[in-house]
């Protein structure tokens, strides 16, 4: 385990926790402020480049959405913390859909009828997701939201145009929390290993 405590500007004290087996590669990163934080949600407006400049920081347990493309990632049981600005948070979702789109290329040879028809559909609109997130920020393409919502109130965006708000009660019970805590006890300890 290593621990590295960091003032993030804006922010405050943060420590970074990360986890990792060096025998299997098992590796789980995450960012826990030094302040107790209530449940919350941030949204970004990115109507320029200014915004896509902004520092991101993303906790194991939020929630990221871009609710004008229908786009949303879940933390899984896996998922990790990052510090990232937004448009390293829009080249991971650009990552996503281009893995979707290059599956679905991969399946029109063998679909035929309203299959066919159906992926075709699919992959033109993964297209226009990837046009306007290669163009947010400028006037090529309609303005998006970034939200970030995390149960657990350690996720945060920092711009001047942020805003910050508390979860609903339908959102903490609707919204995964993320990982469970590594825990170890000196009973898993293999010595064969």
């Amino acid at each position: 385990m290593i621990a590295h405590i960091d003032e993030i500007p804006y922010f405050g004290e943060h420590t970074q926790v990360t986890i990792l087996c060096h025998a299997c590669g098992w590796r789980q990163t995450d960012f826990i402020p030094a302040e107790g934080k209530k449940a919350g949600g941030w949204t970004l407006l990115l109507d320029d480049e200014s915004t896509l400049r902004a520092r991101v920081v993303r906790s194991s347990s939020c929630t990221v959405c871009i609710p004008e493309l229908d786009l949303e990632v879940n933390p899984g049981s896996s998922a990790t913390g990052y510090v990232s600005n937004v448009e390293g948070v829009l080249h991971r979702f650009k990552e996503i859909i281009n893995m979707v789109e290059r599956d679905g290329v991969a399946h029109l040879d063998i679909e035929t009828g309203d299959e066919r028809e159906n992926t075709t559909h699919q992959l033109a609109r993964l297209q226009s997701m990837l046009y306007t997130l290669n163009n947010t920020g400028t006037t090529e393409a309609p303005s998006i939201s970034l939200v970030l919502l995390d149960p657990h109130g350690h996720s945060m965006i920092l711009h001047p145009n942020a805003a910050e708000r508390d979860l609903t009660d339908e959102e903490l019970n609707r919204l995964p929390v993320g990982p469970d805590p590594a825990v170890f006890s000196k009973d898993d300890v293999n010595p064969s290993t």
